[in-house]
């Protein structure tokens, strides 16, 4: 057992109990989730209501739980889900001309002046470099780097393949090490 898992049943396991009628199960589940895809929503540039997405991934996750085939992992189906939700925040938002403002990240740290300046240059020509990325290549990059998922993992949330998703993030992996180098 582990912290992620204290119950030490599987996602599929608490699937089949919540199926039975046991809301406890669904209550494990998103226990069990809703940092990482809280994680992912934020890496991916959202900046409100993560906490109102994530529930929406979860609402529409047990709406449609009949229809999860156990193709892939019941995490990746959810990074699905909420990576589309996300799409559908953004066309809306673009619809209504609404900005989004981009807040700094708050670091805080115990080293000296020098440090903590060259620390945050490092993290602004990062950051600056994950954004100068495409589309496709800033989400492999970010379901990857900060969420640890599989090249296949990535290929069913993207709706790519294995080997287009290893591509992607080779070649983001590539823009980023040169913005930051130059």
């Amino acid at each position: 057992m582990n912290s992620s898992n204290p119950s030490g049943e599987s996602d599929q396991d608490l699937i089949a109990r919540w199926r039975a009628g046991d809301s406890r199960a669904a209550s494990l589940l998103v226990g069990r989730h809703a940092d990482s895809l809280a994680r992912f929503a934020v890496s991916s540039g959202e900046r409100e209501d993560i906490e109102e997405l994530v529930q929406d991934t979860f609402v529409r996750a047990f709406a449609s739980l009949d229809a999860f085939r156990g193709e892939s992992s019941l995490r990746t189906w959810l990074f699905t889900i909420e990576r589309r939700l996300m799409l559908d925040r953004r066309r809306t938002e673009r619809r209504q001309k609404a900005m989004v403002p981009i807040e700094p990240a708050d670091a805080t740290t115990e080293y000296d002046a020098l440090d903590s300046l060259l620390a945050e240059e490092t993290e602004s020509r990062v950051r600056k470099a994950v954004e100068s990325l495409s589309p496709t290549q800033h989400e492999v990059f970010l379901l990857r780097v900060e969420q640890g998922l599989s090249y296949k993992e990535i290929a069913d949330v993207v709706g790519t393949t294995e080997g287009a998703a290893r591509v992607h993030y080779h070649n983001a992996m590539r823009a980023v090490k040169e913005f930051v180098n130059d």
